[in-house]
């Protein structure tokens, strides 16, 4: 990847592929997790029991191949009888449907069972060889493949489901007799087989098993994932007006004939109920909007944002940590955080909530239909009451009872005539000059 961040940390969708293909394993059901890892990768073991706590880290100390990495995880599966599948930490577009088939081709009574895909393109890729009942018996590498064995286009993902209780004694039996010596898990088909066991093959798209080994497969398994949340997300009754130009988050919650407009993108954490329109190049992450609310163009939410119903945050305003009630307004050029915004009322433009001494974050509290003129700072912690009118250009440290007109403008200094005398002085001036 040409990064000091390990591969599997590298985000997809704004989650990284080492999370997104753990929380696909849980939604298919698989109720324990053990991840493998090189040595030194503490980042890697941090991420995994972030999206799983009781996830077992294991180390491989030395990389001698994929069995050898199953191998040392051993601990996690060698007294357990229950479904044992082996994923990939860089595949991270695998459905967590497809692993239910898997799983359920070990419930028909398959005690191996491997994923394939039909490539258009099967260079390099280990073909999955069957008989002719469409029985699995072999994985051949293609440098070890017969010229008709390259011929076959049912290739292997790598993903291996077992029962429990065969997968130690197979993985033992793996030898190393090969050009890298190395332990290969593809070995253990033909080895389940010559011991009498029943091996299936279970097919899904090719891009579903896609494996990311560049920042250029990073950027094509993003595009893939996004195409599908977008498809996912206007056969719920979302309108995207231009699909291509918005990002999506797997967890992103979009509710009936909520409307995006072009450029739009939902970090993680964002749900949107029904109705409501984001408007163009507008960026929201873990926040909350109401119903019929609008948001944009060019807005911004930040984590911690709950819009109300009807709600609006206009042009360039900033929404962070803070809540605005129904019906209440920021049209534009405005930053609101630390703060709750009461129902119906209206902060003008360029008013800033000053939630921030150098040390700690302060709260602002704004009453319902309280009017806040524009260009004003509301200097935190500080409480403006209901029915409020705060005059444009003020700048309030105290807290206003309901119902009073604040103004804190300076006095006029008007000096009739000195903008024509001050032009004149210059103009005399430039004569002086050599």
């Amino acid at each position: 990847m040409k990064s000091a961040c390990p591969k599997v940390l590298h985000e997809i969708a704004g989650q990284p592929m080492l999370g997104r293909i753990m929380e696909t394993a849980l939604k298919s059901g698989l109720g324990e997790i053990a991840v493998v890892v090189a040595p030194g990768m503490d980042a890697v073991r941090d991420a995994a029991r972030a999206v799983h706590a009781g996830t077992g880290v294991y180390v491989q100390e030395e990389q001698l191949g994929t069995a050898h990495a199953v191998l040392a995880a051993r601990a996690a599966f060698e007294k357990f009888t229950g479904d044992v599948i082996i994923l990939y930490g860089d595949t991270p577009l695998l459905r967590p449907e497809t692993i239910g088939r898997i799983l359920a081709t070990l419930d028909d009574g398959a005690d191996l069972a491997v994923l394939g895909f039909e490539a258009r393109d099967p260079t390099g890729y280990g073909r999955l060889i069957t008989d002719a009942d469409g029985t699995l018996v072999a994985v051949r590498e293609e440098k070890d493949a017969s010229d008709a064995e390259r011929k076959v286009r049912l290739c292997n993902s790598g993903v291996f489901a077992f029962r429990g209780e065969n997968l130690l004694r197979l993985l033992e039996r793996i030898g190393n007799n090969n050009a890298k010596g190395e332990y290969y898990l593809t070995d253990v088909v033909e080895i389940a087989r010559d011991d009498g066991l029943k091996t299936g093959v279970v097919v899904c798209p090719e891009e579903e098993v896609m494996g990311v080994n560049s920042k250029a497969q990073l950027a094509e398994a993003e595009a893939e994932l996004q195409a599908r949340l977008r498809r996912e997300a206007m056969d719920a009754g979302v309108t995207l007006v231009a699909p291509e130009t918005v990002f999506l988050c797997p967890d992103t919650r979009l509710g009936q004939d909520v409307v995006v407009e072009p450029n739009v993108v939902f970090g993680p954490g964002v749900t949107v109920e029904e109705g409501a329109r984001i408007r163009a190049f507008s960026h929201l992450e873990e926040a909350h909007v109401g119903k019929d609310a609008v948001v944009g163009p060019f807005a911004r939410l930040r984590p911690g944002t709950e819009l109300g119903p009807g709600v609006r945050v206009g042009n360039f305003v900033e929404v962070k940590n803070a809540k605005m009630e129904q019906g209440s307004k920021a049209n534009h050029l405005t930053y609101v955080g630390d703060a709750h915004v009461g129902p119906g009322a209206n902060i003008g433009a360029g008013t800033i909530t000053c939630n921030y001494d150098g040390f700690s974050k302060h709260r602002t509290e704004i009453g319902a239909g309280a009017f806040i003129g524009s260009n004003t700072a509301l200097v935190a912690p500080i409480r403006i009451g209901d029915g409020v009118y705060v005059g444009s250009g003020s700048v309030l440290s105290k807290d206003v009872p309901a119902d009073a007109l604040v103004v804190t403008r300076g006095p006029l200094d008007q000096r009739d005539g000195w903008a024509a005398r001050m032009r004149a002085r210059r103009e005399r001036g430039k004569g002086n000059k050599p």
